[in-house]
């Protein structure tokens, strides 16, 4: 189910709103935990501008939980060991993570987030680390990891795999070495919403979260919002206001979820593409269409490119600001637009019947939306909408054939949609339990 309301925003500048008219985390005994020493990182050189020598504690205290929801960095279900020491470099706060036979293990992201750091030279005392950010200005690190699956400007969401744990750096024994930081400063870590104990061994509840998304998947010419619930399989759940949510089971959770009208019928069906095979596969009432394109590591778009009534296929690639288009005879066009460190988004911004291309900056909550003149001038409009940490979601929210912004908050579940000529009044939608 799901509630309605409506929350006052400040106003969007004229001439740019013109142009849009898991289970609880809980301790557990467990033997074994393999030996590791950690004597420190090498902070008297400092590698990423923001260790010195000694301790970068942030003074908040152990009772003051981030405002990113982490998980532990580990998949979901796994038994792992948390432990520091006085002198830890560079801080207490910092956890040294062991389990029995651990080099190699998967290390997953704690939140989602962009990566800002993939390192894979080994030559600091982290060895092959990685930093992600998170938003609210703040990060999490994962050092002395034996590969690093990411790249610089790779958007990750909460549980995908980032690196293996290793030995690299200054390590004498296999173990993961994660901090969570505030500006900058280490923090004590939280893990679904507790404060860790140090030296206690925890159960991952890093399992695979919600992703949202918007379509018009019933009659009529507004678009709905939904949320892609993780699991095997996975269900596509829609909000119609007045009823029960729309529910189309389909995929698994390590899939991303995409929608779109694939057989042009004029409403929007569910489609799911498979990171390690490359695979979209497109549900329809016709039957089950799969395409293979672009690399593991990019992110799936989705759009009407010719405007012939049917939605299209695409990518962004994960470390480089190019999209790849594909048309239904297989033809691909490629386009650079935008930063890798922005999250990717379409729409028919002009209601020409084409879909257009856009970004989302999650840090600074504005959207850039990419248009194409009739005249094939090309130019951009910025639209800030949303909070710090939110994910883009576009649709037409009130049937007048253009696309609208929006966003949701994963920590609230909460949809806000800008409404044309609303300016200052977003709708909201919120999905609750049950």
């Amino acid at each position: 189910m799901f509630r309605r309301r409506i929350t006052p925003l400040a106003l969007i500048p004229a001439a740019l709103a013109g142009m849009l008219v898991g289970s609880t985390l809980s301790p557990a005994t467990y033997a074994g935990a393999a030996d590791h020493r950690d004597p420190g990182h090498g902070y008297s050189s400092p590698h990423d501008g923001l260790a010195r020598a000694g301790t970068i504690d942030s003074p908040r205290s152990s009772t003051t939980e981030p405002a990113t929801a982490f998980q532990m960095p580990f998949p979901c279900g796994q038994a792992w060991n948390g432990s520091s020491r006085s002198g830890h470099s560079p801080s207490y706060r910092a956890v040294d993570w062991n389990r029995t036979d651990d080099y190699g293990d998967p290390v997953a992201a704690a939140a989602a987030g962009t990566v800002s750091v993939a390192d894979k030279t080994g030559t600091t005392g982290y060895g092959h680390w990685i930093r992600i950010d998170h938003g609210n200005g703040e990060q999490t690190i994962y050092g002395h990891l034996s590969v690093v699956s990411v790249s610089v400007g790779q958007v990750v969401q909460q549980g995908d795999v980032v690196g293996n744990v290793g030995s690299t750096g200054n390590s004498t024994g296999s173990h993961l070495h994660f901090e969570e930081r505030a500006d900058g400063l280490v923090v004590w870590p939280y893990f679904d919403h507790q404060a860790f104990v140090m030296g206690q061994t925890w159960i991952s509840n890093n399992c695979a979260t919600d992703a949202p998304f918007a379509g018009n998947f019933v009659e009529g010419p507004t678009s709905e919002v939904g949320i892609f619930r993780r699991a095997t399989p996975s269900t596509f759940e829609i909000a119609r206001p007045g009823a029960t949510p729309k529910k189309i089971t389909f995929g698994v959770d390590t899939d991303q979820p995409i929608v779109g009208d694939w057989d042009g019928d004029g409403l929007s069906n569910a489609g799911v593409r498979t990171p390690s095979t490359r695979t979209f596969s497109l549900k329809s009432p016709t039957g089950l269409t799969t395409v293979v394109l672009g690399g593991a590591k990019d992110l799936p778009i989705t759009g009407d490119w010719d405007g012939d009534g049917r939605t299209d296929l695409g990518v962004r690639k994960a470390a480089k600001p190019i999209w790849l288009l594909r048309l239904a005879d297989g033809t691909i066009t490629r386009l650079t637009f935008g930063a890798v460190t922005d999250v990717p988004v379409t729409g028919d911004w002009d209601g020409d019947g084409r879909t257009d291309l856009g970004t989302y900056d999650r840090a600074t909550s504005t959207f850039t939306l990419r248009l194409v003149g009739a005249d094939g001038l090309t130019w951009t409009a910025q639209v800030p909408f949303g909070t710090s940490g939110d994910l883009p979601v576009t649709g037409d929210w009130d049937g007048d054939g253009k696309t609208d912004v929006g966003t949701w908050s994963p920590s609230t579940s909460t949809f806000n949609q800008r409404m044309p000529g609303a300016g200052a009044t977003p709708v909201q939608f919120q999905f609750l339990a049950g």
